[in-house]
């Protein structure tokens, strides 16, 4: 039940806020504030609207180590959804940030150790209704705060293809559990690259789709205007597939406005013939570029080409001043949402998760449990917003603008983008816990992703070969609604061959992640670093 502030509240918020408040001045606040308070007592009452949960389950389980030798899970469960549909046969993970009423959430953290939601996310039940299994929680990093995969609290998530690299963040697990074939399919979530490059790391498919075609209702923010939920799969059609289910509006999600749907899984087939694919000039020569992953994905393009494409090259000069745009984004757009909101953000008219804003509450009381990268952004954010008042977000929103219409141009004379997902290969994992350490690898990874989280525009990762025995993918870009156009590229791309012989650089000893790991990764991928 809500109760109205004490002395010791008012002088907080009087010092916070630099108001020169006297010992009088309090009590008349007090007095003032009393019957304010008494109005918001009459919501304790009320009860809230949820979406009804239709299908049984039981809370799950953490796996044994045995049992998830790569650390993908965070919860096994098994929720058996409607007898048939589009999605039967499908055994399909889901990030640990969607809600799954009555399975725990922790979203990677300590923090939220206890918490499990009251309702489905939007994305949940469509799956079920679908005909899928809900087979569980996919791992991710800390609060979705980092490109590696070593900051949740449920331990490190290791790369199949080698288990002492990256599995690429935040969705970590989500790839992990694709690419080691454990599921078929998998929803991941997407502020800065996070479902794009784990697919790149581990070799799978993975779409940001446009801002606001899968309703993001019941899944953890980071900022309204980056937030993204999407498929990864293990080939182009199952990707579309999923998507078909996943994309509409569901009247709750205040992210979608004017979602235009296409029909993805028939594009699939399409074909390359009288595609425009633009080569993105500024994606290539990036900091820590390896050549071999710009020979791979410009080798695919040439396959493109072969298939019937037309490839050019194209310039915009924005995509390298985007970092400093998603930076300020990232940086006071968590703070202000998904940490000192709680989860939760002003002026929201859908569905606000306020059993999980309870619980994340708690944070302050265990901040020492915090990641590094969290720390770290954290006090960066609130210096932004502290010192400079948020003029550097807001300068940065305004600029997106700028920078969708330069890709909007572009897009104009092309069907689609092609530039590297990552320009590097899986790194390794770190050997210690010194926070520069657990600071890595940065926002290295997401030079070419995070751009397209600003402007919204869709974009798909593509495996496209092997570079020193690991994954490389290559990123299409589309206009915006325009997937179909993407699975159409990525399809022409699969059929023509299997991307595990493309190799590039030295040929190097690689684990197959279709097989089961050896008693020796399998010890590996149970360590914690």
């Amino acid at each position: 039940m809500i109760t109205g502030p004490a002395d010791r509240h008012i002088r907080a918020a009087a010092d916070y806020l630099a108001l020169p408040l006297s010992e009088a001045d309090i009590a008349v606040l007090q007095a003032e504030i009393a019957p304010m308070i008494e109005l918001l007592g009459g919501l304790d009452a009320m009860v809230e609207p949820l979406p009804p949960v239709r299908y049984p389950r039981t809370p799950g389980h953490r796996p044994d180590p045995a049992d998830d030798p790569y650390n993908g899970w965070a919860v096994r469960t098994e929720i058996i959804g409607a007898e048939g549909g589009p999605l039967a046969g499908h055994r399909i993970a889901v990030k640990d940030t969607v809600s799954v009423a009555g399975v725990p959430m922790t979203a990677g953290s300590a923090t939220l150790q206890g918490f499990a939601p009251d309702f489905d996310a939007t994305i949940v039940t469509r799956i079920l209704d679908a005909g899928g299994v809900l087979a569980g929680k996919a791992n991710c990093e800390y609060f979705c705060y980092g490109a590696g995969s070593h900051t949740s609290a449920h331990g490190v998530v290791r790369n199949p293809w080698d288990p002492t690299r990256s599995a690429g963040g935040s969705s970590s697990g989500s790839a992990v559990l694709v690419a080691s074939g454990a599921v078929t399919m998998a929803v991941g979530g997407d502020q800065g690259g996070s479902i794009r490059v784990p697919a790149a790391h581990c070799g799978i498919y993975g779409l940001k789709p446009t801002h606001g075609l899968v309703p993001y209702t019941g899944v953890m923010p980071v900022d309204p205007s980056i937030d993204h939920v999407g498929p990864m799969t293990a080939t182009v059609a199952g990707n579309a597939l999923l998507l078909d289910v996943l994309a509409g509006p569901d009247g709750l999600d205040p992210r979608q406005i004017g979602v235009r749907r296409g029909r993805y899984s028939d594009a699939v087939a399409g074909g390359a013939e009288g595609l425009r694919i633009g080569v993105l000039a500024e994606g290539f020569g990036q900091p820590r570029s390896e050549p071999g992953v710009e020979e791979l994905v410009r080798a695919a393009v040439d396959r493109l080409a072969a298939a019937g494409a037309t490839v050019v090259e194209v310039s915009v000069p924005q995509h390298r001043t985007m970092m400093s745009v998603w930076a300020a984004i990232i940086l006071e757009g968590t703070v202000q949402v998904a940490m000192l909101g709680n989860g939760g953000w002003p002026g929201i008219t859908g569905l606000n998760q306020t059993a999980l804003m309870r619980a994340h509450s708690a944070w302050r009381q265990r901040a020492h449990l915090l990641s590094a990268p969290i720390q770290t952004g954290l006090v960066a954010g609130h210096y932004l917003r502290e010192v400079y008042g948020g003029v550097y977000y807001a300068k940065a929103q305004n600029l997106v603008r700028v920078a969708r219409q330069a890709y909007d141009a572009a897009l104009a004379d092309v069907d689609v983008l092609a530039l590297p997902t990552v320009p590097f290969v899986a790194p390794p994992l770190p050997t210690g816990r010194s926070r520069a350490e657990m600071s890595s690898p940065g926002f290295d990874p997401v030079v070419n992703t995070a751009p397209f989280d600003c402007t919204g525009h869709p974009a798909l990762s593509v495996p496209c070969g092997l570079s020193e025995g690991l994954p490389a993918g290559l990123m299409l870009v589309g206009r915006h609604w325009d997937e179909a156009t993407l699975y159409r590229a990525a399809g022409a791309l699969e059929r023509a061959g299997d991307w595990r012989e493309w190799r590039s650089g030295g040929r190097s000893e690689r684990v197959d992640p279709a097989r089961p790991p050896t008693e020796d990764q399998a010890s590996l991928a149970g360590r914690t670093v």
